[in-house]
């Protein structure tokens, strides 16, 4: 079937070669476009802030998978409703992250402030102080006695040198409370910056961490690797036994996927069942890993969540590509990725079953 966009173009002796598409086939069209769309609203909102935009991107993404299965009019249009539900508690969740981070910085910005002004007071009071201490000296000059001048001197000096020690103090206490509010504040920031290159969910990175660390690597010209895990049948256990137990499923296999890994690669959640490995070193070297995941990683797996004593049986496709010197971060996954969903393919579906232990 060619495309709807090619077929509204044919003139009247090219429409003669060509059939007109049927209502099946302009719904599967319909249908393949929105899911192309709830997959790219996802991704934009990812990458606008990727602190609240793995719920969006898991949500459009599950919706997106239900058009796989079945395509009607009436899917699309109840689809409507959830989409709206999605994308509206994403703008409430995001301007809230972002509020609370200009409140940080405001505060900070508000501190320095009262800190110059504090310094600025400071200097105002002494200044005043020597301007008295002046005016007494240049009335000293017109004293005849000299036992009362020298007593007016000596008397003088003292309270300059009184007057400097409590500056000199003073100024060590203000830059301690300043150095120690700077402090304060800079660990907030670096927290803030943490959580936001950290998956919640599993506590892995995410996409802009995983992006971050592995740009250095490019930078430099260190040679790695990138493998991109998807777990098999991941929705049938949303289906089967609700959300939650899916993400206790997550965290675990985020966790053993962390266990197995060397401290200095970089592992992270990709979004929603996708894992993402960074290996420092030559694809040869990444296929013992490879193989150290599908032996550790992969298998059965308890869901606390569940009926007592249920377990299942969790396996992944894997994509393994070596990054080329003069790729950018984004070719090199896009191979991976592709490698995994040829292999994914070649993966038939299976049934998920529970056992009790």
């Amino acid at each position: 079937m060619i495309s709807i966009k090619k077929y509204l173009d044919l003139n009247a002796s090219e429409l003669q070669q060509y059939r007109p598409p049927t209502s099946e086939e302009l719904l599967a069209s319909m249908g393949e476009a929105y899911r192309a769309a709830l997959e790219a609203i996802g991704t934009i909102g990812l990458q606008v802030c990727p602190a609240t935009g793995q719920e969006l991107s898991r949500g459009l993404a599950s919706l997106a998978e239900d058009l796989t299965k079945a395509t009607r009019p009436t899917t699309i249009q109840e689809m409507k409703v959830q989409v709206d539900q999605y994308l509206q508690s994403w703008g409430e969740r995001t301007t809230l992250y972002f509020q609370k981070r200009t409140s940080e910085v405001k505060e900070i910005l508000l501190t320095l402030a009262l800190a110059a002004e504090s310094v600025a007071e400071r200097d105002q009071r002494y200044a005043a102080q020597f301007s008295e201490l002046t005016q007494r000296l240049q009335a000293m000059a017109k004293l005849d006695d000299l036992p009362q001048l020298r007593a007016a001197v000596v008397r003088s000096a003292s309270e300059i040198k009184s007057c400097v020690d409590k500056m000199e103090q003073d100024g060590r206490d203000s830059v301690a409370a300043l150095q120690s509010k700077v402090a304060a504040y800079q660990e907030k920031l670096e927290e803030a910056e943490k959580r936001a290159s950290r998956d919640a969910l599993t506590g892995l990175d995410n996409r802009c961490g995983v992006e971050e660390k592995v740009q250095r690597r490019i930078t430099i010209g260190h040679p790695f690797c990138v493998l991109i895990l998807d777990m098999n049948n991941f929705k049938e256990i949303n289906d089967t036994f609700g959300h939650q137990a899916g993400d206790e499923l997550l965290r675990q296999f985020a966790a053993e996927l962390r266990s197995v890994s060397r401290a200095g690669d970089v592992v992270g959640r990709w979004g929603g069942d996708e894992f993402i490995v960074v290996l420092d070193g030559k694809l040869a070297e990444a296929q013992s890993w490879i193989q150290r995941i599908q032996q550790w990683v992969c298998g059965t797996y308890a869901l606390p969540c569940a009926p007592e004593g249920t377990k299942v049986k969790m396996s992944a496709a894997i994509g393994a590509a070596e990054w080329r010197p003069g790729e950018d971060f984004k070719q090199v996954v896009a191979r991976a990725d592709t490698l995994m969903y040829e292999q994914k393919k070649c993966t038939p579906p299976e049934d998920v079953k529970a056992t009790a232990s």
